[in-house]
């Protein structure tokens, strides 16, 4: 499963980004295993894929498995140990990576070409064409820390749907879960031998899969900086990147504060903000500025903040030290360039950064123009609709952005003007169903995922001509 052996004692250590707790260790591989791995999967490519239907049993049978209680609440604490995820939202992980394969499976049974109108000229009379949806040989699924399990069901799920084997690289802080659902996937969903593969390796080591010959798509969920120089290093691989974001959401006077404030409340700090289409960036009319401040203010507070594990927390640990210092570094820079703390800001007795709300935040702070990861949630105030929309869309990003408003006109001109991939309405940014084209403009990508999506861009065309 995992590509050659790792040589006698090379490990890597998992460890609780929460305590610091060995949770376990896995293989240090090298770049020797990676070719290994690949050339396995190559093999499998050149042999072909199993028949649809079977590939779509597989992909059912791995959504049935997760769905049930004991092994939803066995993958739940190892997403929650490995990634400091609160419980329950580690729960909410598992059924969307249920809902993940579901999608997939259907795909696989109806993923399909097309017809071509050959006898539409002279030149076609009496000849029939029709284009194949063919697997585009090796993919190479390299996942982020924040999601260890529904982001690896969205690169390996498409792969198998599509008939693509899969060499799959996730994050060296959170590979438990991944190598958990491969285990499921092989040894109790069917999915046959060297069809996914498990590489765990530092970064370095990893740029030799995402550079290797015979890999012909890379999928990359990750920083700008990492997926656009993926994307400079593989000029022969076709490469789907999901990158970063710093999602912004305006506030209308016609919108429903209370339940405006509440979604934000959530979107801003599930998972400490880790997420890239946590929400960051709250622009709100000045007229309804002072109470929308109130009512989130007051629910940002309630949030209780603790141990993973524990069924009370709704935010918990960065995913490391160095991160919890580099966002609180942000907050700080942002409080001496004139933002003014709302509520959060400090930290726990046990070193958790609690959420943190800004007030009078300024464009040009960092705060407002990178992706900050972390539970940091900025506030600007305008004075037109048209300001709102140029502030929104002023950003090197674009996944997803939201608005407020009960007024028809000004949510269709958001979606007119607003520049993301994904534009909600009465709704956080942050707002995802598995089934959906999910992807971005500009820093934020270039591709959509979605099991349909995805395993569309895991397949290449193949005309077909048939003479009388």
């Amino acid at each position: 499963m995992t590509g050659a052996p790792a040589g006698p004692g090379a490990r890597i250590e998992v460890r609780s980004p929460y305590d610091g707790s060995l949770l376990d260790t896995v293989p240090r591989h090298t770049e020797a295993d990676i070719d290994a791995a690949v050339a396995v999967a190559r093999a499998c490519h050149h042999a072909g894929p199993p028949p649809a239907h079977q590939r779509a049993a597989v992909l059912d049978r791995a959504a049935a498995l997760l769905a049930e209680p004991e092994r939803t609440e066995a993958f739940a604490r190892t997403i929650a140990t490995e990634a400091a995820k609160p419980i329950r939202t580690a729960r909410a992980e598992v059924a969307r990576a249920v809902e993940t394969f579901r999608f997939a499976a259907a795909t696989a049974r109806t993923l399909t070409g097309e017809t071509v109108p050959l006898e539409a000229t002279a030149v076609g009379e009496g000849k029939f064409g029709f284009v194949l949806r063919v697997p585009i040989g090796v993919v190479a699924a390299i996942s982020p820390f924040n999601f260890p399990l529904n982001l690896v069901a969205h690169k390996v799920a498409p792969g198998i749907a599509a008939g693509c084997p899969v060499v799959l690289k996730p994050a060296s802080a959170t590979p438990l879960s991944a190598l958990a659902l491969a285990r499921l996937l092989t040894d109790e969903c069917g999915l046959p031998e060297g069809w996914l593969q498990v590489i765990t390796c530092g970064g370095a080591v990893a740029d030799h899969l995402v550079t290797h010959p015979d890999v012909a798509y890379i999928t990359f969920t990750g920083s700008p900086e990492v997926g656009w120089g993926i994307r400079a290093r593989a000029p022969r691989a076709k490469v789907g990147l999901e990158l970063g974001n710093n999602a912004p959401v305006l506030i209308e006077p016609s919108a429903r504060l209370d339940e405006a404030a509440a979604k934000i409340a959530v979107a801003g700090f599930s998972h400490a903000g880790q997420s890239c289409i946590s929400v960051q960036r709250v622009l709100v009319h000045r007229d309804v500025a002072a109470p929308f401040e109130a009512a989130l203010a007051e629910r940002v507070q309630a949030l209780v903040v603790g141990p993973p594990l524990d069924e009370a927390t709704d935010v918990s640990a960065l995913i490391s030290p160095a991160e919890t210092e580099r966002v609180a570094s942000v907050i700080a820079d942002a409080v001496v360039s004139g933002a003014r703390i709302v509520c959060g800001g400090d930290r726990t007795p046990d070193g958790i950064l609690r959420p943190t709300v800004l007030g009078d935040a300024s464009p040009s702070m960092e705060v407002c123009r990178t992706e900050v990861f972390g539970p940091v949630v900025a506030l600007t105030t305008y004075d037109r609709f048209d300001e709102g929309l140029a502030l929104a869309n002023d950003t090197r990003y674009g996944l997803q952005a939201g608005v407020f408003t009960a007024d028809l006109a000004t949510a269709l001109e958001a979606a007119r003007r607003l520049d993301f991939g994904g534009v909600m309405v009465n709704e956080v940014p942050t707002w995802r169903a598995d089934q959906m084209p999910y992807g971005g403009r500009r820093d934020s990508g270039n591709t959509r995922e979605g099991p349909r999506y995805a395993a569309f861009e895991m397949t290449e065309p193949r005309l077909i001509v048939v003479a009388p």
